[in-house]
């Protein structure tokens, strides 16, 4: 058999991206953008080739108040057709339901009825069981499917052996690797991937993965799992996502080799509409982040922190971390 010296300068083209900017970054704003920017988005992903766009949460409107959130918070059908009209593009458009904060079966109407392709499950591990059934109903309803398992690097070895498991029983598409807290190093991606694939290569699932860049690694971290075999990869525009962001479209689309996508288009977009936020949303690897991450905690205190007086005292915040835990 003949080696491949050079695999990098080829594609994989069952290699899809996916760009949740407005669902991810939207947890910086209360999903607070305006249309401009939702559409600036759909018209990028469709220029640059790319093969998903996640336009936010079907947030439950019992547990978060309308008037406190932006439209992208719950993803009604009419503001997304506002937006997109009938999508009138190959881009298939995504919604992110959250296990227990979703009125699924309710709010996600059946595929007919929408624009959307896609409905995504965000679990964390205890709530598997109504995830199940969330993918179950939405399955049904006629979507693809995808369950995102939260917070993966503090979950023990048999819980995650028992939700891959679990997940193989069910219709879902694909399963996606999170490493919510952007703690894992590349040897940990790999491992986890690799353990992902063996368990749905069986049964003919996709595995994916969605990195956040606490400690730099988020586009190091998805080119890991793409070369153990992931074929579903998260992105934002310029990494915008909550806390440190996530892998960088721009920074994945220049580094796959498939002809289809086109980085120009995300560089216009950014140039536009992504660095004009500088001014007043905070995201990226800050040091706060940094310190959350390598002590895998969630970075909600990173975020508290950033919001005080004391948002570069480093150190208090360091030792205030290291003491609660």
């Amino acid at each position: 058999m003949k080696e491949k010296l050079a695999p990098w300068i080829t594609f994989r083209s069952d290699i899809k991206v996916l760009d949740c900017t407005v669902r991810d970054g939207g947890l910086i704003n209360d999903h607070l953008f305006d249309d401009a920017f939702v559409k600036g988005v759909y018209q990028t992903c469709t220029a640059a080739g790319l093969d998903y766009m996640e336009v936010g949460y079907k947030g439950s409107k019992g547990l978060f108040a309308r008037d406190a959130f932006g439209d992208w918070k719950f993803s009604d059908e009419d503001d997304i057709r506002r937006i997109v009209g009938d999508n009138d593009s190959p881009l298939k458009l995504s919604a992110m339901a959250d296990a227990e904060k979703t009125d699924y079966k309710v709010d996600i109407l059946p595929k007919k009825d929408s624009v959307l392709d896609v409905i995504r499950v965000a679990t964390y591990v205890h709530q598997l069981p109504t995830a199940v059934d969330m993918i179950k109903d939405a399955h049904d309803k006629g979507y693809e499917t995808a369950c995102n398992i939260m917070a993966i690097s503090t979950v023990s070895e048999v819980e995650i052996d028992q939700c891959l498991q679990t997940l193989t029983e069910t219709p879902v598409d694909t399963v996606v690797v999170v490493d919510s807290y952007g703690a894992l190093y590349h040897e940990q991606i790999r491992y986890l991937v690799d353990k992902y694939l063996k368990a749905m290569n069986e049964v003919g699932k996709e595995v994916g993965i969605h990195a956040h860049n606490n400690q730099q690694l988020a586009f190091a971290n998805t080119i890991e799992a793409l070369i153990t075999g992931a074929n579903r990869l998260d992105s934002t525009m310029m990494g915008l996502g909550r806390g440190a962001g996530n892998c960088p479209t721009e920074l994945l689309i220049g580094f796959l080799r498939n002809p289809k996508f086109h980085i120009r288009p995300i560089y216009d977009f950014l140039t536009e509409h992504v660095n004009p936020l500088r001014d007043s949303l905070d995201w990226g690897a800050l040091v706060p982040y940094n310190i959350s991450g390598q002590l895998n905690e969630h970075p909600r205190t990173a975020i508290g922190v950033l919001k005080t007086d004391d948002r570069d005292d480093y150190v208090k915040y360091y030792d205030s971390l290291v003491s609660a835990i």
